[in-house]
């Protein structure tokens, strides 16, 4: 007897855009793919909620012990969406000039900036918007095209969910950091 028990990456989490369905670029307009979309949208929303009206000075102060700043927290955000949905998604490769190597990625390194906060904030609204664009034209149950190191992640779907995780432990953390800053709190909430 054969075990037809499904893997997580064989259970499909939303129906497939049909022909007839009313859709958003390319994903069901009432499909759980759709609410994921909308939950990653609100996730990245809460972000830039959360650090609007912080001043300069403090947007570039670390008041945690491993020393990441809300500026470099919400560059290393842009660093992720770009990293996750334009190299791992769409596959696309990062062209370096002639003799210059990307460095490698350290987790242990403090996320810090020079870059302004409008700099950051706009950087970020455009890697997002390049996001969406690659979302826009993807099925959420296709497989990406490119890798995360050694890791295939199974779907864009999954990357999706990532993303969201990812942007919401950060929305987290810069929600704590702006309360030790200047005591504003509750900013971002939906």
């Amino acid at each position: 007897m054969t075990d037809t028990t499904p893997t997580p990456a064989d259970v499909d989490l939303a129906p497939e855009v049909g022909p007839s369905a009313e859709t958003i670029g390319n994903q069901a307009a009432d499909g759980q793919d759709q609410i994921l979309l909308e939950f990653l949208a609100a996730q990245r929303e809460a972000v830039l909620a959360v650090v609007e009206g912080l001043d300069e000075e403090a947007w570039h102060r670390s008041i945690v012990p491993t020393g990441w700043t809300p500026a470099g927290l919400v560059e290393h955000l842009g660093g992720a969406e770009f990293h996750w949905f334009q190299m791992v998604v769409a596959g696309e490769e990062i062209a370096m000039p002639e003799g210059e190597e990307m460095e490698p990625y350290d987790p242990m390194a403090a996320f810090v900036t020079d870059m302004s906060s409008a700099e950051v904030i706009a950087q970020y609204r455009d890697i997002c918007g390049r996001s969406d664009a690659v979302l826009a034209v993807t099925p959420l149950s296709a497989r990406p095209r490119g890798r995360h190191g050694t890791y295939e992640p199974p779907t864009v779907r999954w990357v999706v969910l990532h993303m969201i995780e990812e942007t919401a432990r950060h929305a987290g953390h810069l929600d704590i950091a702006r309360e030790l800053l200047d005591g504003r709190t509750r900013l971002g909430l939906r």
